[in-house]
């Protein structure tokens, strides 16, 4: 839309506005249910269950529709009850609408803008009641982590070694953040890894960067990280790139994309190839390398930052969970030959435990064989057997 038609169309869309509100007072969605007037709750979505659950006797006035609000409906509700709460989780946004129309009502100088709420914490909130059946749990935390055989293991547990920082992005590799691989330091929103290690580099100079990277995943950098990677080559910046090619869309659901050469009803169609596009965008170095090959990746990241040039490591493996993707092998342990010096245990894989006596197990049953831990034990106390 030209900003000329933009000026008169905004007056059909306030014109729509007000009608939608005038309608919504009669839509069968937004409904009021009286009970004891005396006390009386606005509310939505999942809130309506606890609010019926802790006060089934109240009046509530439940809203299907949020935006606009039912402004008629709620002007004769709140003249019909005596108390009104509203009940929304997070921000006030219902509540202090409401308020902007001269109505008394209860809302967040009660209720917490933080979390969930519940039937219980209603109640002990109104009415002083705490109907706590059961004692708290006392189970472990269980942090989120990389599955078996993740590809990205293999490249932060390089990283970490080589104790060089990674703007990191969004998919299942911000896991890259937390220990031990402890290697992602920044991540903001999708493409931004690329973007940061671009303005890091123009802010404090190429030397600076030289134990930086950026990560990104295959899905991502193409859903909004060539862009930055044009900017970068753009401004002549330098840097290390590192594309986490795992084939698939892994932290969402394994959905396809244009690289993987099959469309989301599973049609083949042309895979973009991203040594291809980094060349055809400008970028003159462009390395590939197999992500559970530790060696080259090590060779490769080293030489990469220590130039001052714009390079594009493309580290590929594929997800382990992808249909299909099977490791021939098996890792187990020898107990006899370790150390018990930890080292296995620094790549983070959660099939990898330490016994009580301070040697490792590696649960069969999880392990994908990728490994990857192979790499990491110098004392023979892995080996690697064939798949059963």
């Amino acid at each position: 839309m030209m900003p000329g038609s933009a000026i008169g169309r905004h007056l059909v869309v306030e014109d729509r506005e007000n009608r939608l509100q005038q309608d919504a007072s009669s839509l069968c969605i937004n409904k009021v249910e009286y009970g004891d007037k005396k006390i009386g709750f606005i509310t939505s979505g999942i809130c309506y269950q606890y609010v019926k659950e802790a006060f089934p006797n109240a009046s509530v006035l439940k809203l299907g529709l949020v935006n606009p609000l039912p402004k008629k409906l709620i002007e004769e509700f709140a003249k019909n009850v005596q108390t009104i709460y509203v009940i929304e989780e997070l921000e006030p946004v219902i509540e202090e609408q409401i308020k902007s129309w001269g109505i008394n009502v209860k809302g967040k100088e009660l209720f917490t803008k933080q979390g969930e709420y519940s039937s219980n914490m209603l109640k002990k909130v109104i009415s002083g009641k705490d109907d706590k059946v059961f004692a708290k749990s006392e189970s472990p935390n269980r942090p989120p982590i990389l599955c078996p055989g993740c590809p990205h293991r293999s490249v932060f547990s390089v990283l970490n070694k080589l104790k060089i920082h990674a703007s990191g992005d969004i998919g299942c590799y911000t896991l890259g953040a937390v220990a031990p691989l402890s290697v992602i330091d920044t991540t903001v929103c999708m493409g931004a890894s690329i973007s940061m290690l671009h303005g890091i580099e123009k802010a404090k100079g190429k030397d600076y960067i030289k134990n930086w990277v950026a990560v990104i995943g295959d899905s991502t950098f193409l859903h909004t990280g060539i862009n930055s990677l044009v900017n970068m080559v753009y401004n002549k910046s330098t840097g290390t790139v590192i594309i986490l090619d795992n084939r698939t869309t892994g932290m969402t659901g394994h959905q396809e994309h244009a690289g993987t050469g099959k469309t989301l009803k599973q049609e083949e169609t042309y895979a973009i190839d991203f040594r291809t596009l980094c060349l055809a965008i400008g970028v003159k170095n462009v390395v590939e390398v197999n992500a559970f090959d530790v060696k080259e990746l090590e060779k490769t990241i080293k030489e990469s930052v220590n130039n001052d040039v714009l390079t594009v490591i493309i580290a590929r493996a594929p997800c382990a969970l992808l249909k299909g993707q099977v490791f021939p092998n098996k890792c187990l342990t020898v107990s006899e030959n370790c150390k018990k010096c930890g080292m296995c245990m620094k790549i983070g894989c959660p099939a990898i435990t330490k016994n009580e006596d301070g040697t490792i197990n590696i649960d069969s049953s999880a392990c994908n064989g990728c490994g990857l831990c192979l790499n990491y034990c110098k004392f023979d106390a892995i080996k690697k057997v064939e798949r059963v």
